[in-house]
This record gives structure tokens, C-alpha cells and sequence, in this order.
């Protein structure tokens, strides 16, 4: 019997289990491991030593399926929610070669590096977010709450006001008019974006593809796809997994339905006997860089070692250009708020200083 879907499974108390959860579990797995802690006790240790009740559940069921017969990576493929194809298959490769705890620490360096570019990247797309709905949620109470008082003053000056403040107390009617309009299209507007996004595969690859071309933060997010997929595919050849089958999982590593579409074609290329250079080259995606770094690799039998490098050199790319970009957004943004907020307090005393004259 195959399945057809694949659903989450819920747990009945504590937080959602998320990768930094998988990721320090895994780096404790390989600390314990090396210290010559046994595997069930090294369970028994992390789970309890854990503050989410879900993560303990997770593992202890993890650990009756090991202690009953089952292997390790068995074991976690029974959870493909929270263990993906990568992780099962760098520990099947340990488990066969006999180098589990070698393997689950370089697990945990790349689930570390992977999750510190997501933060970043998150945290670089987060700011002018926050603040684009704060300006919002002000511009709306200034909107509904203040102008109409001004209107009531205007009104009794019994003279034509400019046409800024016009303009501005029309915005501020329609607002009062109609908000619960306005907030319901804009509430409905992100969710069913949001959700044709999370279920759609056609959205998705447009929204891939956008955001790569996007001024500015593209480059960002292009640059951490770069440094995942090196990452991932180093970390698996290092772990002595072979090429066409290692870059099963690299594209769906990257988190870039471009690179991903790349990656299919890189391992059919592969699988005919193309050298990695000229099928990498051939995808059209990588940088130079990249693909010469590869081909070094190639020619000295380090592949690995090179894609590591790689990998280095992006992820301080994108350390660099986080940084940067939130140096670059603090007077953007207060630009932007000043011109807003600015403009409608401007328009709003037009009248008060035209009077001031008559007077």
C-alpha cells in the first residue's frame, strides 16, 4: 500500500517541534556519542533533559522503534515531518559505515549554518515588513481618529481649503466610511496569498522566481540559496554518499524551486556521465566562482572540501549583506515615515497657517 498524502501529526501538548529543535538535538546525539554514551541512553538523556514536551514525545517514540530492532535511520524516516531525506540518509551512510557520531556532528554543523542564514534572511525581510504595518496601523487611527476632527474645525472657517488638505480629509471619509472594507480586503488579500502560496506549486515557482529578481534583497536570498545548496551537497559527499544520489536532496535543500529545477537537471547530466563542472555549468544558476571552485575540486579529488569553501564564502556574503542592508533600511524607512506621517500633518495645518495670513 503507497500513500497518497502525508499528513502532520499533531502532538496533544507542548510547542511545535521546529528545525532548531531537530538541529540541537542532533548536535547533543553527536557530543554524547563521542563522549561513548550508549545510543538508547543518549536518547534517554536528551529527552528528558528537553523543555518541549513534543520533542520528548518525538524521541521517546524514536527510541522504543530503536530498542525494538529498528535501525537509527528507520527509525527517523518514520517522521519525514521532522527528519527529511538529507538527514536519514547521512545517518544511514554513518550507521554503514560505522561513523554514526562523525556524521551526526557534521549533521549538526549544517543544520546549524542552515537555520542561522534562515534567521538571517528572516530577519533581514522582517524589519521594513514591521514597519510598513505600523505605518499602516498609524496612517488608519490618523485617518479615523484625527482628521475628522479637523474637519470639524474647517468647516466653520467658511473659506476654500487647499487641495492637499482636500485630498487628505476625502482619504480620511473613505476610511471612516468604509474600514471595515478596507482592512477586510487587505486581511483577506495576504491570506489567500499566503495560503495559494504554501499550497500552489505554480505559485510557488513564481514567487521563487520573484524573489530573485526583487531590488536589493534577490541578491540576498539568491546568495543563501547558493550557500545551502554547496553546503548540502558537501555535506553528503564528505559523508561518502554518491553524487546522483546525494543531489536527490540537494535541490529541495536549497528552499528555490529555480535551483531545484537546476539541480534535476545537474543529476541527469551526472547520471549520463557529464562531469559535475559542465552540468553545474550547463544549469545556468551558479556563479563563476562556484563552478571553478567545483572543477578545482574535480581535478584534486576534493569536491567536498571545495563546495565547503563555497559555502563559507557565501554565508559571509550574506552575513555582510544583512548587515548592510540594516544600515541601509534605518533612513530609508525614516524617510518614508517622515514623508508620510510628515505629508498628512503638513496638509492637515495648510488651513491654520493660510488663516494665520488673513489675521
Amino acid at each position: 500500500m503507497l500513500a497518497t498524502k502525508i499528513k502532520k501529526r499533531r502532538m496533544r501538548s507542548g510547542k511545535k517541534i521546529k528545525p532548531k529543535d531537530i538541529a540541537l538535538f542532533t548536535r547533543q546525539m553527536a557530543t554524547m556519542m563521542k563522549a561513548g554514551v550508549p545510543l538508547l541512553q543518549a536518547f534517554d538523556i536528551v529527552g528528558r533533559g528537553n523543555t518541549n514536551p513534543s520533542v520528548s514525545k518525538l524521541l521517546n517514540d524514536i527510541r522504543g522503534d530503536v530498542e525494538t530492532g529498528t535501525s537509527l535511520n528507520g527509525a527517523f524516516r518514520k517522521f519525514p515531518t521532522y527528519f527529511d531525506s538529507l538527514y536519514c540518509n547521512l545517518v544511514e551512510a554513518g550507521e554503514q559505515a560505522g561513523i554514526l557520531e562523525a556524521l551526526l556532528d557534521r549533521l549538526a554543523t549544517y543544520m546549524e549554518k542552515t537555520e542561522a542564514i534562515k534567521s538571517k534572511i528572516r530577519s533581514a525581510l522582517m524589519y521594513p515588513t514591521a514597519v510598513v504595518v505600523v505605518a499602516f496601523v498609524v496612517v488608519t487611527v490618523i485617518m479615523i481618529f484625527v482628521i475628522p476632527a479637523f474637519k470639524d474645525v474647517f468647516t466653520s472657517f467658511g473659506a476654500d481649503l487647499p487641495a492637499p488638505t482636500l485630498f487628505v480629509m476625502a482619504v480620511s471619509e473613505f476610511f471612516v466610511a468604509y474600514w471595515w472594507l478596507i482592512f477586510g480586503i487587505i486581511g483577506g488579500g495576504v491570506y489567500f496569498f499566503l495560503q495559494a502560496w504554501k499550497r500552489s506549486e505554480k505559485m510557488q515557482r513564481f514567487m521563487d522566481r520573484a524573489l530573485l529578481k526583487m531590488p536589493i534583497f534577490g541578491d540576498l536570498i539568491n546568495k543563501s540559496c547558493i550557500a545551502r545548496w554547496t553546503r548540502t551537497l558537501s555535506t553528503m559527499f564528505a559523508a561518502g554518499v554518491p553524487l546522483v544520489e546525494a543531489l536527490d536532496s540537494v535541490g529541495g535543500a536549497s528552499g528555490n524551486s529555480l535551483y531545484a529545477d537546476a539541480t534535476s537537471k545537474i543529476q541527469q547530466e551526472v547520471s549520463t556521465g557529464t562531469s559535475l563542472t559542465n552540468a553545474m555549468t550547463n544549469a545556468n544558476v551558479f556563479p563563476s566562482m562556484v563552478i571553478q571552485m567545483v572543477a578545482i575540486g574535480e581535478e584534486s579529488g576534493s569536491i567536498d572540501h571545495m563546495l565547503g569553501k563555497s559555502a563559507d564564502f557565501y554565508e559571509a556574503e550574506v552575513d555582510e549583506m544583512v548587515a548592510g542592508l540594516s544600515s541601509l533600511m534605518e533612513p530609508i524607512i525614516i524617510v518614508f515615515l517622515g514623508t508620510l506621517i510628515g505629508g498628512i500633518v503638513v496638509s492637515m495645518y495648510l488651513p491654520i497657517f493660510k488663516l494665520g495670513q488673513v489675521v
